[in-house]
């Protein structure tokens, strides 16, 4: 079994569903005692928001280096951002660090390459759904995405900060998310990504009628996959 490096603390709510899916999917492959080898470097989120509303992205990249390069040196065989955001930054993570670190756009791309759809809904952070660094990269795959619009957009970043990264999980905010996913439905998209890691934290398959994919346990599934292999 390959230790599992983490990076998480962004936020520490959807960190925690890493460690309790990983450490799930182990126990299921390989019997009741057993769980994962994993190391956390966890963030103080709220240094990282400050960061964010400044536009010091390459401030947080240089402690996304820092994170990983600790990482590794503390034996971690495979590093995983539980975050999606943050994967802005991992490329130029990626130049300094030897390890593997699993995108969490490319496995979840995979995902959907399973199925027959290859347009898909995308929910996220302002900076996952309007830069181009998560888009592009389901296009490297051929799968098509369309993001709500502008005042759509704004309400769920609204959401996922100031209620999801809090922990607070409202019925309104499911419903205002269940809209959502259905106007993007209504225009043309056949499944939908979770592309935050705290929306799973809201949403589920049981609420709505399209299909979705949840990034954290895609994620987290697919990291236990690499380190039993």
């Amino acid at each position: 079994m390959k230790t599992i490096g983490l990076i998480g603390g962004i936020t520490w709510e959807s960190t925690l569903e890493y460690y309790r899916i990983i450490n799930e999917a182990v126990k299921l492959k390989l019997g009741d005692l057993y769980s994962a080898k994993l190391l956390l470097y966890s963030f103080n989120f709220a240094e990282l928001l400050e960061f964010q509303q400044h536009s010091g992205w390459e401030s947080i990249s240089e402690k996304f280096i820092e994170a990983a390069e600790t990482l590794q040196t503390a034996g971690a065989e495979i590093i995983l951002i539980c975050a999606n955001t943050m994967h802005k930054v991992y490329d130029s993570v990626k130049e300094k660090i030897p390890t593997p670190i699993l995108h969490i756009t490319d496995v979840t791309a995979k995902e959907i390459l399973k199925t027959d759809i290859r347009k898909v809904g995308l929910l996220g952070t302002k900076y996952t759904m309007e830069e181009d660094f998560y888009k592009d990269r389901l296009q490297n795959f051929n799968i098509d995405s369309i993001i709500p619009d502008k005042n759509e957009r704004e309400l769920i970043n609204k959401i996922i900060y100031n209620e999801l990264c809090k922990g607070i999980f409202s019925i309104k905010s499911k419903k205002v998310f269940i809209e959502i996913i259905n106007n993007l439905h209504n225009r043309g998209a056949d499944g939908i990504i979770l592309g935050c890691t705290e929306i799973p934290l809201l949403i589920n398959e049981q609420d709505v009628k399209i299909p979705i994919f949840n990034t954290t346990l895609i994620h987290a599934a697919a990291v236990v996959n690499y380190a039993l292999k």
